[in-house]
């Protein structure tokens, strides 16, 4: 009986501690985020208001090198970092990762680059958590769920989509199975997080889908609607592939290429404006959500008829790979999000799909393949869309998971993806 009571005691404090703890962690990392969403908004802005700052951008670039080089030794490594971190059990992740890639995401998206936010965001939690690990004396198995934790609450108050982030944080170290017990400290992390966000009056992006298919009770209409959405997924899942290896081989090339590390930067940010004035188009800088300029393309007139070109995808795939490649910072998600809508615009009427269905689909299925967390993106489509859209969703992410082929954006993910092949092989 003593035992006993000495069990539940140890549990109750261990409870406790852990709630202490995630309710701190998450109130941080909201907060952070919230401010880091505030600036953001604020140096799009100043971007669109003053277009000359695009020319300051090679030399921010160099400016961003320079610093890492001197300051942020093992702060570039982005979400790779974190990701071999858990793999590896070894404690990879710094304490001035969050203040470095907070810096340089402002700056990226000040002078023009074309970059995303969900990195950043990811990469903020994962780093606080990491300062609250020193700071407790956690174990290694402590260690590990408070920074899938901090990787959640970053996701979740970035987006708005807390479910999401639980998932995408397990999904994206390659631990879903291993460590499903963890999902619930995880999840309230996520949630508290985007709960904090709000409460700093921030208001994230709204999609919506409002062409509801006709003739849902139909064998047939289901039949049809999926074999076109299986074929779109197939090539944004080839989308997501080629962006990937785009990505990747630029900067292998830059690095074979350029004798001096900061030169990449500098030629990355030269080539930025050399295709900006060629287009005379400001419409593939930054994130790309919105824009000032009514007959630019961007991810909300994705879901407008007419509001994009056939290829508005395909340059806003060679902006972000050549920002990114080159070492300007941001994350990847959002330009894939852009890069999707826009390839499932151009699609809409070849399939016979509603528009703006087959643009929340794209946005999603994209992103999910290319950071091969299918299950996270199915969540953060009916997040975002709605959970009736849940089954269209999970065969757009699905599909194009399969078909994006082994690898992805984060070099450091441990399995290789299972193709079609080698998913139903004996």
């Amino acid at each position: 009986m003593q035992s006993s009571f000495r069990f539940i005691k140890n549990s109750l404090s261990t409870g406790a501690f852990w709630l202490l703890l995630l309710t701190l962690l998450s109130a941080v990392t909201g907060s952070v985020i919230a401010l880091f969403l505030h600036l953001l908004e604020t140096a799009t802005i100043t971007q669109w208001q003053h277009p000359a700052l695009l020319f300051g951008l090679p030399f921010a670039g160099m400016l961003l090198a320079i610093l890492t080089k001197k300051f942020g030794k093992g702060s570039d490594s982005g979400n790779d970092l974190l990701i071999e971190d858990l793999n590896q059990d070894e404690e990879k992740v710094p304490k001035r990762l969050a203040p470095y890639i907070f810096f340089a995401t402002l700056i990226t998206h000040l002078f023009g680059g074309s970059a995303g936010r969900e990195g950043t965001a990811v990469q903020i939690g994962g780093s606080i958590a990491q300062s609250f690990c020193s700071v407790f004396k956690l174990t290694a198995n402590g260690r590990a769920l408070l920074i899938l934790c901090g990787m959640s609450a970053g996701f979740g108050a970035v987006f708005g989509t807390p479910f999401a982030g639980a998932f995408f944080a397990l999904e994206v170290v390659g631990v879903l199975r291993t460590r499903a017990r963890s999902f619930i400290p995880i999840l309230f992390a996520s949630l508290l997080a985007d709960s904090v966000c709000k409460l700093w009056s921030i208001h994230h992006t709204l999609y919506r889908i409002v062409s509801i298919p006709p003739e849902l009770d139909t064998v047939h209409f289901y039949a049809t609607i999926f074999l076109k959405i299986g074929m779109a997924a197939i090539l944004f899942g080839l989308c997501s592939r080629a962006f990937a290896e785009a990505t990747h081989g630029l900067k292998r090339f830059w690095n074979r290429l350029l004798p001096a590390y900061w030169m990449s930067p500098l030629l990355g940010g030269i080539l930025i404006i050399t295709l900006t004035y060629t287009l005379d188009s400001r419409a593939f800088l930054g994130l790309g959500i919105t824009n000032p300029d009514p007959l630019a393309p961007s991810i909300i007139k994705a879901f407008l008829s007419g509001g994009v070109t056939a290829w508005s995808w395909l340059w806003k795939f060679i902006f972000t790979a050549i920002t990114l490649s080159s070492g300007f910072k941001g994350g990847e998600a959002t330009p894939l999000f852009f890069i999707g809508a826009c390839l499932g615009a151009a699609l809409a009427q070849t399939l016979g799909l509603p528009l703006d269905l087959i643009a929340g689909l794209g946005l999603v299925a994209v992103f999910a393949a290319a950071t091969n967390t299918p299950l996270a993106g199915t969540i953060m489509g009916a997040e975002l869309f709605g959970f009736e859209f849940a089954p269209y969703f999970f065969c757009a992410c699905f599909i194009a998971y399969f078909c994006s082929g082994n690898g992805g954006v984060y070099t450091s993910q441990r399995w290789n993806k299972p193709t079609f092949q080698g998913r139903f092989q004996a």
